[in-house]
């Protein structure tokens, strides 16, 4: 179940990071495929959550046993919304902005 859970993750991270990048077009945004790039950066975070819930503690990873207490177990979901909330700012402040005056 480790593994599985971590295959989740690793491609939910990747679909992430493609649809994100195939999100702009021609100087415009293209709304549900952004949606989704945070969507699947959402469940990416939830994934990790769930690994650090079910396995920290038990010694099968080095990485998860730092996740021992919930207080620590939240940082991931805090972790996950502030970099939603950045990429989200960077993307509507600055890529956008330069997509439209380059294309003018």
């Amino acid at each position: 179940m480790l593994y599985i859970l971590i295959s989740i993750a690793v491609i939910l991270f990747i679909a992430h990071v493609v649809l994100l990048f195939t999100s702009f077009s021609n100087a415009s945004l293209i709304s549900p495929r952004y949606f989704y790039s945070h969507l699947t950066l959402w469940l990416t975070g939830l994934s990790v959550f769930a690994l650090a819930v079910l396995y920290s503690g038990t010694n099968q990873s080095g990485f998860l046993d730092y996740f021992n207490t919930w207080m620590k177990r939240s940082y991931i979901l805090v972790f996950t919304f502030g970099l939603s909330l950045v990429a989200h700012c960077l993307v509507t402040f600055l890529v956008l902005p330069l997509l439209r005056k380059s294309r003018a």
